[in-house]
């Protein structure tokens, strides 16, 4: 599964102010909130255990509230069921943590980044060819092409 996300400076620097820093644990939560929210706490239990039997049902409450005093799901009350609901998208949190990652480890250059991961893991032909199309797209400038020495300036 690809996510594509399209985001400037500025629009990351306020996803990294404005979004909650969520735990790699809350991370898979909030998957299965964004793929079928409204959802029951009871239902996200199943889901996350039907893929991984360690989850416990407590372990997933106590995470849901985080996530709900982070700001990052909100829920409406039906009785005793609470239907879970993201206040944040997948694409803001993907923004966040990534300029955060960028950030810290990087020192928030994109350039060494991407060489350390040209480098350290094996591109398909296909995914060059994406990253080149992306590198290649819209707003991103051609390379100066040489003038023949006859040529005019």
């Amino acid at each position: 599964m690809t996510t594509d996300v399209v985001t400037t400076p500025a629009a990351l620097a306020f996803a990294m102010k404005s979004t909650p820093k969520i735990s790699d644990t809350e991370w898979e939560i909030m998957r299965v909130v964004w793929a079928h929210h409204p959802i029951t706490a009871a239902e996200i239990i199943a889901r996350l255990t039907a893929v991984d039997s360690s989850w416990h049902p407590k372990t997933v409450r106590t995470l849901l509230a985080r996530l709900v005093e982070k700001g990052a799901l909100d829920y409406v009350a039906d009785g005793r069921t609470y239907n879970y609901q993201p206040r944040v998208t997948a694409q803001e949190c993907i923004a966040a943590a990534s300029g955060s990652f960028v950030d810290r480890v990087f020192g928030g250059s994109l350039k060494p980044m991407l060489v350390h991961f040209i480098e350290q893991r094996r591109l398909s032909r296909k995914e060059l060819d994406e990253l080149r199309a992306l590198l290649d797209g819209p707003g991103a400038q051609a390379p100066a092409k040489p003038r023949r020495k006859d040529s005019k300036p």
